[in-house]
């Protein structure tokens, strides 16, 4: 009787097991067998149990590609709860009746096949309740008017939620159903459904931590069936061995992915991207989508081994005191980007201080600052602590005016280059990787100018300013020499209008 006990108490406390133990789905031939979490399910069980642990309750985005076991895995936690203690009410939201129904018969089949499934009171086509528990689940679909209003729950699963019709007005009654307290769950995920909507600006939010929601990115190369057999003179374009290698894939998952990509059609190839992320960065996009720097040249910077500081080490900060905006400062050393730093309304002085402190901690050979705006109180400050800090005004012409249309642009260019001139490592890291692939593309009408997206064009398009990306491509203003190499001065003058290759940066 012990031993049941502790089997029972070890069932409760480690859902994993539980699942394997007790819970039943249909794989997608539709077999019946017992739920064993796959690599993603594994890993979003990781990321909600962490936060879990430090905070107390779980607010989590999870964005993801299509059948990946998402909805699964929470609709199979949330079962564990609701089944295991007393008084734990789940409420589950799709964005179509269809779905709900699918999710509902998902929970259902789990009670039918459960061997410590509880006693069943009241049940209908949207409740389902153990009764000597007082626990159980209760359905909507998004579209109702009262999604998340006159109801009480501690667990709460919005599926598909960028394809929500009325997101905020939800949200806004969702927040009325879930309390802010230890123990409750509140799991929104989809697919992305392009940009300017609800999920994407909560996950734009939560890449750069500005609240209490995390971002939980699953790629669609961790499922194992995503494979197809290499078909007989299969031959990938210079894109796609791009995309290969910066993904780390086989033949068999691009041959997948060519198939899936067929499948769209002629015009579409782009839904791929949308559908089956590889990155974030891919997932919210429109069919124009055309960054500077492309998020396969990003994924394989993160992925890069190299690790070698070698060169000058070089600080780029980006300022911003109020506002959407943050202050973004970036180290640099040769082809490494080791650290990176954002921060949300820091008065001038109190970014002066800590640039002063890194300066002294680190002894950079350059560090450069954004003069424009509340940047060019910061470089005073600085000059008067006698740090040498160098302001760049990125507005100003271009050191090659024939080909950019101010710094910024060349700033960007040369970073560019440097992505593409391998190997080069960054951090692994959300906002980082969106905001290095947030600006596209743009040329000046009168001369045909290189240039980058202004920010108030990006925010017109939904997208957050690029802090981190505008950071590090500071650290490009002009070739550094290292400290103990250079005559008469850090900046090697002569060279500040070199291409980015790996001997200048």
């Amino acid at each position: 009787m012990a031993s049941d006990k502790e089997l029972i108490r070890r069932l409760r406390d480690d859902y994993p097991l539980y699942a394997r133990r007790c819970l039943t789905i249909l794989d997608k031939e539709g077999r019946a067998q017992r739920f064993d979490l796959n690599k993603a399910q594994r890993y979003v069980h990781e990321r909600l149990e962490k936060q879990l642990a430090e905070l107390g309750y779980v607010r989590a985005l999870i964005l993801k590609g299509r059948q990946q076991g998402v909805s699964t895995y929470i609709a199979g936690r949330f079962y564990h709860r609701v089944s295991m203690r007393f008084g734990q009410r789940s409420f589950i939201v799709a964005h179509e009746q269809k779905a709900t129904d699918n999710l509902f018969s998902m929970v259902k089949r789990y009670q039918e096949h459960n061997p410590l499934g509880p006693s069943i009171g009241a049940t209908n086509a949207k409740e389902l309740i153990f009764d000597k528990l007082d626990s159980g689940y209760k359905l909507a679909t998004a579209g109702t008017q009262d999604v998340g209003r006159s109801n009480t729950a501690q667990l709460m699963h919005a599926s598909e939620f960028a394809f929500w019709a009325k997101a905020e007005m939800h949200l806004a009654g969702i927040g009325n159903t879930i309390a802010d307290i230890p123990g409750t769950e509140i799991i929104l995920e989809s697919t992305a459904n392009g940009i300017s909507n609800k999920f994407h600006g909560l996950w734009q939010d939560a890449e750069v931590g500005r609240s209490d929601w995390i971002a939980i990115f699953v790629p669609w190369y961790w499922q194992d069936e995503y494979r197809a057999p290499v078909k007989p003179g299969f031959v990938l374009s210079a894109l796609d061995l791009e995309y290969q290698e910066a993904y780390g894939l086989d033949p068999a998952q691009m041959q997948w992915r060519a198939n899936k990509i067929a499948t769209y059609g002629a015009g579409f190839e782009w839904l791929f991207d949308q559908e089956y992320p590889a990155i974030p960065a891919l997932a919210f996009q429109s069919p124009t989508s055309d960054p500077i720097i492309s998020p396969a040249l990003v994924a394989k910077a993160i992925n890069e081994s190299y690790r070698a500081r070698q060169g000058a080490l070089i600080i780029g900060c980006d300022p911003a005191e109020f506002g959407d905006d943050r202050t973004a400062i970036v180290f640099r050393q040769g082809r490494v980007v080791w650290r990176i730093e954002a921060y949300e309304k820091q008065e001038p002085m109190e970014v002066a201080a800590r640039l002063a402190r890194y300066y002294a901690e680190f002894r950079p050979d350059a560090l450069f600052v954004d003069r424009i705006g509340i940047g060019a109180g910061i470089v005073s400050r600085l000059r008067e602590l006698n740090v040498p800090v160098i302001g760049i005004n990125s507005g100003e012409k271009a050191h090659e005016p024939d080909l950019y249309y101010n710094q910024r642009a060349e700033m960007w260019y040369r970073m560019q280059a440097w992505f593409g001139d391998t190997p080069c490592r960054i951090p692994n890291d959300l906002a980082l990787s969106a905001d290095l692939c947030g600006p596209a593309i743009k040329y000046n009408s009168m001369n045909n100018l290189r240039m980058v997206e202004s920010k108030e064009s990006m925010k017109k398009r939904g997208i957050r300013s690029p802090d981190l990306a505008d950071a590090l491509a500071l650290t490009f203003s002009a070739v550094v020499v290292p400290r103990d190499q250079a005559v008469g001065g850090l900046i090697h003058s002569s060279s500040v209008a070199q291409p980015a290759t790996k001997a200048g940066y």
